[in-house]
């Protein structure tokens, strides 16, 4: 539970103790659980890069950190009090913050009369166009709104070569169509990025925006941020 981070700039966060000095404490309720970590803070005067999730019963609380997200904060994670831990089920439910914001459609699975899935893309600072993720399935009716709006990718295309893995860690290729990087969208995104700065989770169809040229788009910032 306390093994050193991989790295000397990442934190390690604490936000559960499952046992604590040989002692299971997997059929604690959450309330006492909650506390064994705070006295292990206290006790061994753990500081950065060793960090203690905060907690909170308070709703004015609750809504103030939702106005964190500005600087990168995810979301939240709600736990009945008296539950106990229950290994191999979601018994925690958590909230996102979540944002739209605008993506240039790049590549598509699926044809270009009606994709089924968006890749998505962003120029960098550099003025290279950059992968930030792609969308859940679409809807039949967002499909067919896209028809005649994509244009087959024609030669010299900056995508032309890339590969595209089908889920995290899978050696498995998607099937993609690359289309010419002229139509940007409006998609909902939570805000956990991964080290590379796309977006780890599919983001959210939610409409064509025509009256936005691909280079009024965010820019992609390998530093893990989209700006």
């Amino acid at each position: 539970m306390f093994g050193p981070p991989e790295s000397a700039n990442l934190f390690a966060f604490a936000f559960d103790l499952l046992r604590l000095s040989g002692t299971d404490t997997t059929s604690w309720p959450y309330r006492r659980r909650r506390d064994a970590p705070e006295s292990v803070f206290a006790a061994r005067g753990l500081t950065a890069p060793w960090a203690l999730c905060p907690s909170t019963t308070e709703a004015d609380l609750v809504r103030e950190w939702l106005t964190w997200a500005p600087v990168g904060m995810e979301g939240l994670v709600f736990a009945k009090l008296d539950d106990i831990y229950r290994p191999s089920e979601r018994a925690w439910e958590k909230y996102k913050v979540r944002e739209t914001s605008e993506a240039i459609v790049v590549a598509i699975i699926g044809s270009p009369a009606a994709p089924r899935t968006l890749l998505l893309g962003r120029y960098d600072g550099h003025g290279r166009l950059q992968y930030v993720g792609r969308t859940t399935t679409l809807a039949r009716t967002a499909g067919r709104a896209l028809f005649g709006l994509l244009a087959a990718g024609r030669r010299g295309h900056p995508w032309t070569g890339w590969s595209f893995a089908a889920g995290w860690g899978s050696q498995e290729k998607l099937d993609v169509t690359l289309v010419e990087p002229e139509l940007v969208v409006e998609v909902g995104v939570d805000l956990a990025r991964d080290a590379s700065g796309r977006w780890r989770h599919p983001a959210r169809w939610h409409r064509i925006r025509a009256d936005v040229d691909v280079q009024e788009v965010p820019l992609f910032d390998a530093g893990g941020a989209m700006s």
